[in-house]
């Protein structure tokens, strides 16, 4: 009998902490399932062709991920690759926002959920221009996926709906663990679980907040703030510059436009020059580019995407001739900042 009446005890338990958290099961579910609906049903964003693609605003996270940065510079330099992980991650997305608002295999979703909010902030923690957005979304993802974890979906969900009705997957012993209900786990067992595991999450959240935005101790920096932009590969010869520009850092949906390019050398002589019209003007083959997003010639600039990578070669006969010394190449973007990069010519 005192076990029995500890087993009904236990299933209202389960079932209140599942109503407590229905409204984070609801709104948390609706930011992964509405990534699908905006991608196919309101937009196409997974069409390489049109503007606002998902692999592009995938290339964006590049620069700065962390850990995971090879996984993604592979599927950027791999446009085929890249658009059936995005169609397989936006599907992903979708099926698990909406079985976790349903409340269908709460638990495996919720599994899903923090997988998902995971990837978001090693990916895009350090993305946000005026808020700290993805880390933000990707670390209360993984607090919601845990809880709701531990709390399954209560009377409010479609595990429920199937328990009541002694639908016979319910009968299964794994059930409790994919779907909800009271977990087969001693009270002092769990009790340990939800501590260790909010520790955890709560040393991801100081850990990853101060490795992308120095908010624990420090400096604050925001590198979604202002343009970046990383020279390398520079190249003077046969009349032409070449030479590698990689923007790492500046607000994702909003482009470095550059307006002027300048070799000087070492005393600030200028060898050649080219303002915001003529970099326009650049031809597509002098520009090689190593990622879906692309560096491309603008209406009244040159302009670099984040996370854009490419090769460009500027051809010019006064660099047929050049004499061996220190050079200095400037690039300036609309913004008034200018990067450099010192090369030595033989």
């Amino acid at each position: 009998m005192h076990t029995k009446n500890e087993h009904s005890g236990m299933a209202d338990a389960y079932s209140l902490s599942g109503l407590f958290t229905l409204s984070l099961r609801l709104v948390a579910g609706w930011t992964y399932f509405s990534a699908f609906w905006r991608r196919l049903i309101l937009e196409n964003k997974l069409d390489p062709e049109e503007a606002g693609y998902i692999g592009e605003k995938f290339n964006h996270f590049l620069p700065n991920a962390l850990g995971i940065k090879p996984m993604i510079e592979y599927l950027v330099s791999n446009p085929e690759s890249l658009w059936w992980s995005m169609v397989a991650f936006t599907i992903i997305e979708g099926i698990v926002g909406l079985f976790f608002m349903l409340g269908l295999f709460t638990r495996l979703m919720s599994v899903g959920v923090f997988g998902l909010a995971m990837g978001i902030l090693l990916g895009a923690g350090w993305l946000g221009t005026t808020c700290l957005d993805e880390w933000q979304i990707g670390i209360l993802g993984l607090a919601a996926g845990f809880t709701v974890f531990l709390s399954g979906s209560g009377k409010h969900s479609l595990d429920h709906l199937m328990r009541s009705r002694s639908f016979k997957i319910t009968k299964n012993s794994w059930f409790s663990w994919v779907g909800s209900g009271a977990l087969p786990v001693l009270a002092k067992k769990l009790h340990s679980w939800a501590f260790i595991g909010a520790m955890t999450i709560l040393s991801v959240t100081l850990f990853t907040n101060q490795y992308f935005h120095g908010g624990v101790w420090g400096t604050l920096h925001n590198m979604s703030v202002k343009p970046k932009v990383e020279l390398s590969e520079v190249v003077i010869q046969q009349g032409e510059i070449s030479f590698t520009a990689f923007r790492t850092e500046g607000a994702d949906v909003y482009g470095s436009f550059l307006i002027g390019l300048m070799l000087s050398d070492d005393k600030g002589v200028v060898i050649i020059e080219k303002n915001g019209a003529e970099l326009a003007k650049l031809p597509e083959s002098s520009i090689v580019n190593n990622y879906v997003a692309k560096i491309r010639p603008g209406k009244h600039s040159l302009v670099i995407p984040l996370g854009a990578k490419a090769k460009l070669t500027i051809a010019d006969p006064v660099l047929a001739n050049l004499s061996a010394g220190r050079y200095i190449l400037t690039l300036t973007d609309i913004s008034g900042i200018t990067w450099k990069k010192e090369i030595s010519h033989h």
